[in-house]
């Protein structure tokens, strides 16, 4: 799907403002696909558990690529962790990046949690127009992530003044912001492929920028004009 060449809605049943009331409500708040099921029946409306599941994973990573163009510059102070999804019963890895205040840099879900994933991460976060080559990178005590810059520095693919800081308690900004994921992910432990929890984190992230106020002229927690801006970058009536 190409933003403002092709209708995203094109042959589905439903309209864009229900789909999209679907996919703003699941990546928000911790439901279940059931639990909106139900909530669609509340409304008179009969969707299947399967549809929504199907909306989620063709409409969340298209939340994230387009609202990327309209995210404030986030600062060159990374906080970086990772954090663990259980997916088909076995554990991977969700790298995840703030900065000083708070906002979200990227992330990145890893089957390995090592140098060769860290640089992955590291050089996805690098290409995002709303990010800066970083003057610190606060990080735990994980021995893969002097390993990861040293070697970008020597490719000159990171900042070579870039200070890489291992100290834990400066990570609670990162570890904190977490929880708002973790939180979202539960209701839905069973996530049967890698492929399936990338989309629907790419879709949980996107909204959790927004809801931050990290989309210049959105307010945070206006759900209002969060609902307005969505239904305006997926071209749908307001």
């Amino acid at each position: 799907m190409t933003a403002g060449k092709k209708n995203p809605f094109k042959g589905r049943q439903f309209t864009a403002e229900i789909i999209l009331w679907a996919v703003r409500w699941y990546l928000q708040f911790p439901i279940s696909y059931r639990d909106l099921e139900r909530m669609f029946a509340d409304r008179g409306v009969k969707v299947d558990h399967t549809t929504l599941f199907r909306w989620i994973q063709v409409y969340a990573p298209e939340l994230d690529k387009r609202v990327r163009p309209h995210l404030r510059m986030t600062n060159g102070s990374w906080r970086v962790d990772e954090t663990y999804i259980r997916v088909k019963g076995a554990w991977v890895y969700l790298y995840r990046a703030v900065d000083a205040a708070g906002q979200t840099i990227d992330f990145l879900l890893s089957v390995k949690r090592d140098a060769a994933a860290a640089k992955r991460f590291f050089r996805k976060a690098l290409k995002q127009a709303h990010t800066v080559n970083p003057r610190t990178i606060t990080v735990d005590k994980n021995a893969a992530y002097p390993l990861a810059t040293k070697a970008m520095k020597r490719a000159g693919e990171l900042w070579q003044f870039a200070k890489l800081r291992q100290v834990k308690f400066l990570n609670n900004i990162v570890e904190q912001d977490h929880r708002r994921i973790k939180r979202l992910v539960r209701p839905g432990l069973g996530i049967k492929s890698f492929t399936a929890a990338s989309q629907t984190i790419a879709g949980y992230e996107a909204m959790a920028m927004i809801r931050k106020g990290q989309v210049v002229g959105v307010p945070p927690n206006d759900m209002g004009a969060q609902r307005d801006f969505i239904t305006t970058l997926f071209g749908a009536a307001a």
